[in-house]
């Protein structure tokens, strides 16, 4: 299955709920207005529902609110299908995603230092293993840090991950100092001239304050290592958590300088629609998406294909 199939397959959910949404509000179009195929005319009741139909696939109201507006400014008056209404609306959100679709930046400092946070259960320890892997694979050199260091799990499932990929994993006793082990992984990579060194930190935010020490010390330790370190900081979201997404972004960039995202678990969601409001508010890169749990389920993010994909369209020739 090409990657647009299966991205279209994954994201079956969310493009329903607007196929469905597009196809009823245009058949809700008067008889007269309909010949040979049903169309709606573009008017402020028409818009009204298409914003209630991308609120529905949790694209928040104030990027649902723009895109119908811009839909209504290039539109209005004119009589449209379902599809050419599902093109104008692929269009849209493409136009907001393409700014935003950026692969991870690789630089010729050895070793680029990636700093991973996010909450427990976004899916951040399985994306450290798909990138390790996938740099691997790539022909990069690549240590990996388990900074998680207070869920055994997390250590264990990335050491599962380091195996399959051929990378070392550095980890540490249950407990200790997330600070200590990333400057002794700093201090392995170097010494290996590893050309990637992937950090794994903890994501609890019950006690927020806690978190922010926590990483904020990880930073200033491995700053004695490079001062320009970390290089990268991706912040992992998990899309079924939907517009909790947007309040992750906002805690997690007071926390740490996120440099770019990574969205998980689009496969099984109905909230596909929240990366587009993501990239509509905060204009974060948006590095990769995953869409399942196999290796190669960690895809580029392709914003027209994301696009025609969430609005039910086929792939562009």
């Amino acid at each position: 299955m090409s990657l647009f199939g299966k991205l279209k397959d994954r994201l079956f959910k969310s493009s329903a709920r607007i196929d469905q949404g597009i196809e009823g509000l245009v058949a809700e179009a008067p008889a007269a207005a309909v010949a040979d195929e049903a169309r709606r005319l573009v008017d402020d009741a028409m818009l009204e529902e298409l914003e209630e139909v991308l609120i529905a696939a949790d694209m928040g109201v104030e990027t649902a609110t723009r895109v119908t507006a811009n839909i209504g400014d290039a539109l209005q008056g004119r009589r449209l299908s379902t599809r050419e209404l599902k093109e104008a609306l692929a269009r849209e959100v493409t136009r907001i995603m393409d700014p935003v679709a950026r692969p991870l930046p690789i630089y010729p400092k050895k070793p680029q230092v990636v700093l991973v946070v996010g909450v427990n259960g976004s899916g951040k320890t399985t994306t450290i293993g798909k990138l390790a892997s996938q740099f691997k694979a790539a022909g990069k050199s690549v240590v990996v840090a388990a900074g998680d260091t207070f869920r055994a799990a997390a250590v264990e499932q990335l050491q599962v991950w380091g195996q399959r990929a051929g990378v070392p994993v550095l980890t540490a006793p249950e407990g200790s100092d997330p600070a200590s082990l990333a400057f002794d992984a700093m201090v392995r990579a170097e010494a290996d001239g590893a050309d990637l060194l992937l950090i794994d930190t903890a994501g609890r935010l019950q006690n927020r304050q806690d978190l922010m020490e926590e990483l904020a010390k990880i930073v200033r330790v491995i700053r004695k290592k490079d001062e320009t370190a970390p290089h990268n900081t991706l912040l992992v979201l998990d899309a079924t958590t939907g517009q909790n997404a947007l309040l992750q972004v906002e805690i997690f960039r007071k926390i740490a300088d996120v440099s770019g995202l990574v969205m998980t678990k689009l496969d099984g969601t109905a909230r596909g629609g929240v990366l587009v409001a993501l990239a509509d508010k905060f204009g974060l890169p948006i590095h990769a998406i995953g869409l399942g749990e196999q290796i190669d389920d960690l895809a580029p993010f392709d914003p027209q294909e994301f696009a025609r994909a969430l609005c039910g369209l086929e792939e562009k020739k």
